[in-house]
């Protein structure tokens, strides 16, 4: 790869780890501290909640913190992967509990989006933080031993975490099967 090259592709990974990340630290911002209209922890709490996810406090916060720092991380091209980790971490969730089960696209609240930051966010866990990162500047370099358990815990969050709400009616409503079904 010749230097004007290594430059532009240098510029393209820093450009999206700067929309990437600062719109997922943004996002993770108004769940924890009702930043730029967002609902706070007290309402990403009851969203949690209505979501299948006990208790709720605990995946609220762990929601919060890994799109407020996995967001920031990554648009510092910090501790890479670990913030495209938090990125692909929080998605997930989000696509399994708020989109499952819905056609793909999100004019028809399918998880479009979600699939589409999952993607952009392996891009820079594989691809790394580029050239103009701070993981370059600090000469810094996790552990692959870390990001593996970090993939680890993301994909057992993601699998167990949520409570299967296909077998559950909602409150006060009663069977509309046969009887003994």
């Amino acid at each position: 790869m010749g230097k004007e090259e290594d430059h532009l592709s240098s510029l393209a990974t820093l450009m999206l780890r700067l929309v990437l990340g600062g719109f997922m630290a943004g996002h993770g911002a108004q769940k924890l501290f009702g930043s730029f209209g967002g609902p706070g922890m007290e309402g990403t709490e009851a969203m949690v909640e209505s979501q299948g996810l006990k208790p709720p406090r605990p995946w609220a916060v762990m929601g919060g913190v890994s799109e407020f720092g996995g967001g920031a991380l990554t648009a510092l091209g910090l501790l890479n992967p670990l913030g495209p980790i938090g990125v692909i971490a929080a998605m997930a969730m989000a696509a399994k509990t708020v989109h499952g089960g819905q056609p793909i696209w999100v004019t028809e609240g399918g998880a479009e989006f979600p699939v589409t930051n999952i993607a952009a966010a392996t891009a820079l866990m594989l691809g790394g933080p580029g050239k103009y990162s701070l993981d370059r500047v600090l000469g810094l370099r996790v552990p692959a031993w870390i990001s593996f358990l970090a993939l680890v815990a993301v994909v057992l969050s993601v699998v167990y975490g949520p409570e299967d709400q296909t077998d559950q009616e909602p409150a006060g409503e009663e069977s509309k099967g046969e009887p003994g079904a």
